[in-house]
């Protein structure tokens, strides 16, 4: 079953994270602003991986002097959408 989840970014050039699900499974994640290159290719890596995996390989990478990224946001992105599935 498909389900799509939507997160705003903070501290990055991305605004906006679409993550498609099936099932346990990472169906598509698409970028919206940022660098559209980067963006496609977190995307690309990330499809068909299960959420926990992702966050693990990507919380808390940052990018230049900013505390955070757009794989990092994508891993907080993914923990706020399981939590809201446990509640």
């Amino acid at each position: 079953m498909d389900s799509v989840y939507t997160y705003k970014t903070h501290g990055t050039c991305s605004r906006q994270i679409e993550i498609e699900m099936d099932g346990d499974v990472i169906k598509s994640v698409k970028f919206d602003g940022g660098c559209n290159g980067n963006g496609k290719g977190i995307g690309s890596l990330v499809r068909g991986m299960k959420p926990d995996e992702v966050i693990a390989r990507c919380k808390g990478i940052t990018c230049g002097r900013r505390p955070t990224s757009c794989p990092d946001q994508l891993a907080k992105a993914l923990e706020e959408m399981k939590h809201a599935k446990e509640d």
